[in-house]
């Protein structure tokens, strides 16, 4: 089974908090929006301790490395039954310096030609309510999660 580790990032600006996302890069994502957001994660391995992994695929999406008390969340199951494993951290970033690896597919499909495009083509901070519209539905509950751990402790 394949599994999936990430870091949600938030952040409070006049007690209001926003979340951290990435819009995934490439031809399929360039004209959509809504559902299409990601927390920064990847791919990782049985050997690899999940946390570690989603910390490395951060930085690898955006070149910029996490740091703080990482507070774990109750993984998502996707539709394609990969298991997304996440950590909430506040931290600060600017969303405008974001240098995400690339990647290399064949495109257009069928021509042979290889082309690379960035794996995160922008990255940007919103408000919970706009969050989650924008976030893929299966890890809109990543937000929820937050949200609620952070109502709690008011």
């Amino acid at each position: 089974m394949k599994q999936s580790a990430g870091i949600l990032v938030y952040k409070f600006i006049d007690k209001t908090i926003f979340f951290f996302l990435v819009h995934p890069g490439g031809p399929f994502w360039k004209n959509k929006d809504l559902e299409s957001w990601s927390i920064p994660k990847g791919e990782f391995n049985n050997e690899e301790d999940p946390l570690e992994a989603a910390k490395r695929e951060f930085q690898e999406e955006t070149g910029v490395k996490v740091e703080g008390d990482f507070i774990e969340l109750e993984y998502v199951k996707l539709k394609s039954g990969k298991i997304v494993h996440a950590w909430a951290v506040e931290f600060d970033l600017d969303e405008s310096l974001i240098k995400s690896n690339d990647f290399e597919i064949e495109w257009p499909p069928k021509s042979g030609k290889l082309q690379s495009f960035p794996e995160i083509d922008r990255a940007e901070w919103f408000q919970t309510a706009d969050a989650l519209k924008k976030i893929n539905p299966a890890q809109a509950d990543f937000i929820i999660q937050m949200v609620s751990k952070i109502s709690a402790s008011l």
